[in-house]
């Protein structure tokens, strides 16, 4: 039966102001793909995102541009209709990652699996999620951490005072903390922190200097007394390579890579140049978080806390309980809108 396609649009209100590095922000909109064929819906996300240019209106117009070949295409697998609209979404892998969530749902329900099933990976051993602790004054930053014990932090940096942040919070609680400085340091200072970190008790560093400063990670990577995770340097498939000798593991976005059908193929390739992989997410709904969800058994660590930053989900999907995450009983990803 021939899809249809359609879109549901949101603005979603973060429970605290959400700042990093680089950005700060109070409501997140988000773009919600559906693709219906009169029995099954499957959803999809993308949120919009002023460091890379992407509004929910182009979004919506690069998927209209090419509704027909969409809905009228002779895919029977999301992989299939993934490589049919790439080149036309080549410049806008939101847009596409927001498909392909949609296509990957849809296919499962037809096939009456999860999806993690229908890829055939056994979830026994999924990694608990973190929860995210913006920047903000450190008494803001506990109150944050105190309103939801749990057992894993990820800890937004790239202050003046970082080490002096992560001692107070670790006054607080004996989480496992993660950091993220969000491109903020040099690699003197990562090298220097690395050491004080590793006694608080901080698991890994996320992403320590600038995207393209490899020379830097380079010296990171081989001196750091901690991992070192690429995040804004491993942005699509072919970063991967370039990751393997200037960073411990790459952290995968969903939105940047252009969805699961890509992102299972970064995973494959870190895994085979000895790299740790982490998905990480947007401040999304249970659309978005619950497709992350489906990934959950090729993974070592995991950031899908999205939707416990929001105050006004839409959508369904898996749940948490105290870092584990819980799939929903829909087939597909899980996902379903409210009604």
């Amino acid at each position: 039966m021939p899809v249809s396609l359609h879109f549901h649009r949101f603005d979603l209100r973060l429970k605290h102001t959400f700042t990093i590095a680089h950005d700060s922000r109070d409501v997140q909109p988000t773009l919600i793909v559906e693709l219906r064929d009169g029995s099954w819906s499957g959803f999809g996300e993308a949120t919009s995102n002023k460091y890379y240019s992407i509004t929910i209106d182009r979004m919506i117009d690069d998927l209209e541009s090419i509704r027909e070949r969409i809905e009228t295409g002779a895919w029977t697998t999301a992989e299939e209709l993934w490589q049919q609209v790439h080149e036309h979404l080549k410049d806008n892998p939101f847009a596409q990652c927001a498909l392909d969530e949609a296509a990957h749902d849809l296919v499962a329900k037809r096939a009456g699996k999860p999806l993690y099933r229908y890829w055939n990976l056994d979830p026994d051993r999924n990694p608990l999620t973190n929860y995210t602790i913006g920047i903000d004054s450190v008494e803001t930053m506990v109150r944050k951490m105190q309103e939801l014990p749990w057992p894993l932090y990820k800890v937004k940096l790239g202050t003046s005072d970082d080490l002096a942040i992560v001692r107070e919070l670790r006054k607080h609680t004996n989480a496992v903390f993660r950091v993220d400085a969000n491109c903020a340091w040099t690699a003197h200072t990562a090298i220097s922190n690395a050491l004080a970190l590793k006694e608080l008790g901080v698991e890994f560093i996320e992403q320590p200097l600038k995207a393209d400063d490899w020379d830097g990670m380079k010296r990171v990577m081989e001196q750091s007394v901690l991992p070192i995770i690429a995040d804004e340097s491993c942005i699509v498939e072919s970063d991967v390579e370039r990751c393997a000798g200037y960073f411990h593991g790459i952290n995968i976005k969903l939105t940047k890579c252009g969805g699961l059908t890509p992102a299972r193929r970064m995973i494959e390739n870190a895994r085979q140049r000895g790299l740790k992989v982490m998905v990480g997410c947007m401040n999304e709904t249970s659309v978005g978080i619950s497709a992350i969800g489906q990934l959950l058994p090729l993974l070592d660590y995991v950031d899908m806390d999205g939707t416990l930053l929001i105050t006004n989900d839409p959508a369904t999907g898996v749940t948490f309980d105290f870092g584990r995450v819980v799939y929903a009983q829909e087939n597909g990803t899980g996902a379903a809108l409210r009604k």
